[in-house]
Parts: structure tokens; C-alpha cells; sequence
């Protein structure tokens, strides 16, 4: 897979965590009820593991998705490599976020599950980005 597809996969994949963390965002701040199919979403959202230092893991999630689009707008190593530094830690927090809903909070909020998918992806996409990323000579 080129450069080029792989920025096109990861500008994509972070276009929907934008949305998805976005749409978090907005519920969390103008108090609106979550649409969920699995009735966790409001348990999940109101728990003490919502926020990181008061800051919503939402929020968190939205500034991360938008820098990894911003990374997938540029070919520069720089932006390859930050790109898979940011989505690689995306990941492993998103492992420990799916780890606190099934085990410490007992819930599962769907859309939480969607972006943490959604993050692995990404930080795939970016890996390989580095991988396949040519080499000076």
C-alpha cells in the first residue's frame, strides 16, 4: 500500500473518530441524551473515568483524531512519525478504556467501543505509514 493510500486511509479513519468524539463532545456540554442501542452510554459518560485531570477523555479523543488528520495532510517524516507515536498511545489508552468498562464500570457505551476500534485502526494505518516509508539512501 503507497503512502499516498495509507494517508488517504488514515484521514479517513480519523475523520470518524473526529465525528464520533465530536458528537461525544457536544452531548457531554449541552447535556444531551446520548443516542445508545446499548444502554451504557450515559453510565459510561457520567463515570469518574470520563474525565483525565477534568478533562473529558472526549475531548482528549477529538484533539487526537484532529492531529492524526492533520498528520495524514502531510508525506514528512515528521508527520509519519508523529502521527504513529500519537495513535499508538490513542490505542493503548483505548485498550485501558474498554478494560474500565467491562471490568471496573460495567457498562458499555457504544460509541466509546466504535472509537477505540477506530483508534487501533489508525494507529495500524500509521504504523505501517512508518514501516513502508522509503528509506534514504
Amino acid at each position: 500500500m503507497s503512502d499516498r493510500a495509507l494517508r488517504v486511509l488514515v484521514g479517513s479513519l480519523a475523520t470518524v473518530g473526529a465525528a464520533i468524539a465530536g458528537y461525544l463532545v457536544y452531548t457531554r456540554y449541552t447535556n444531551t441524551r446520548i443516542a445508545c442501542a446499548t444502554g451504557g452510554c450515559e453510565i459510561v459518560q457520567s463515570s469518574k473515568y470520563a474525565e483525565l485531570s477534568g478533562v473529558p477523555v472526549a475531548v482528549l479523543g477529538l484533539a487526537a483524531y484532529l492531529f492524526l488528520l492533520a498528520t495524514a495532510l502531510s508525506a514528512s517524516e515528521l508527520a509519519r512519525a508523529a502521527g504513529a507515536i500519537v495513535a499508538v498511545a490513542g490505542a493503548a489508552f483505548s485498550l485501558y478504556l474498554v478494560y474500565l468498562q467491562v471490568a471496573v464500570i460495567d457498562a458499555i457505551c457504544q460509541w466509546c467501543v466504535i472509537s477505540d476500534v477506530v483508534m487501533c485502526l489508525l494507529a495500524v494505518a500509521c504504523v505501517l505509514r512508518v514501516a513502508r516509508a522509503p528509506r534514504p539512501t
